[in-house]
């Protein structure tokens, strides 16, 4: 007999799910812990990068975010992932195109405004204990030197000095250029590297070079090994993207310390209902 595709996909999940039970007890003696967090407010449970996201995730339990950074044409910084308006708007032009005044009059696709780094930064200031990423979007389109620098100081002054108390905030590229700047500029900052491929030693060493301990990489093809020799060379490991309950479990078997997800509610109700064993904290 062959099943619906509905049915088929709920008996993957299962069989995915028995088999990671297995392999997890040998490998951590029924216990594991991560760090989950919401990228861009879980970007495949709410709008993306809005303020509804991050209240609405908040007050179901997440303690974990990742938000995208962009700059007006008047040097305000705006949250937002694309560099076209045309996928969550509708419209042409971009971040960079507009004044912050001009977008704060548009609304989303399912109508909401898009925030400020000021306006998230102060709905978390008096939320102790979350854990964010910022990730700087400073290379498409490419920011110039100065531009760049007043952006890095800009992000770094005002996130750091509206931090919560026992919270974790995490400034993050997959462009080099920022993370030199912040790094010689504010040697205090915590960074993360971010790659789109595997982890390997080459990302390894290119994080060390700048002086990084934090890497995020792609949670498909990364090694079990490779992750543990990671860490032995001081690197604390993010992985992403987590499209998924499944994409979250293969992160936990390859032990990773963090792990991204577009589904933190999802992730969530599974892991409470399944599998007390993994500590999502």
């Amino acid at each position: 007999m062959i099943l619906p595709f509905s049915s088929r996909i709920r008996t993957g999940v299962l069989l995915f799910a028995v088999l990671f039970a297995v392999l997890s007890s040998r490998a951590y003696a029924q216990t594991a812990e991560v760090k989950l967090f919401a990228h861009r407010g879980g970007a495949h449970e709410f709008d993306e990068n809005t303020l509804q996201a991050f209240q609405e995730t908040y007050e179901q339990g997440v303690r974990g975010y990742e938000l995208d950074v962009r700059r007006s044409s008047d040097g305000e910084l705006v949250i937002f992932h694309d560099d076209s308006f045309k996928r969550i708007v509708g419209i042409d032009g971009g971040i960079e195109d507009l004044t912050l005044a001009e977008i704060k009059k548009l609304r989303t696709k399912k109508g909401n405004p898009i925030p400020t780094l000021k306006e998230v930064v102060a709905y978390f200031k008096d939320k102790p204990g979350v854990y964010i990423e910022f990730e700087m979007k400073t290379n498409n389109p490419m920011y110039g030197d100065k531009e760049l620098h007043q952006y890095c100081d800009d992000l770094y002054n005002e996130t750091y000095a509206n931090r919560p108390q026992g919270s974790d905030y995490l400034l993050t590229s997959f462009d080099k250029r920022p993370l030199r700047y912040l790094k010689n500029t504010y040697p205090q900052v915590d960074l993360l590297f971010i790659k789109g491929d595997a982890l390997s030693q080459q990302t390894v060493d290119e994080a060390k070079e700048m002086g990084i301990n934090r890497i995020g990489a792609s949670v498909h093809k990364t090694s079990r090994e490779m992750v543990q020799e990671a860490k032995k060379q001081g690197i604390t490991v993010s992985l992403w993207p987590g499209h998924s309950v499944e994409d979250f479990l293969l992160g936990v078997s390859l032990g990773s310390d963090y792990l991204c997800t577009d589904v933190p509610l999802a992730v969530q109700e599974w892991v409470q209902k399944n599998a007390t064993y993994i500590n999502v904290n």
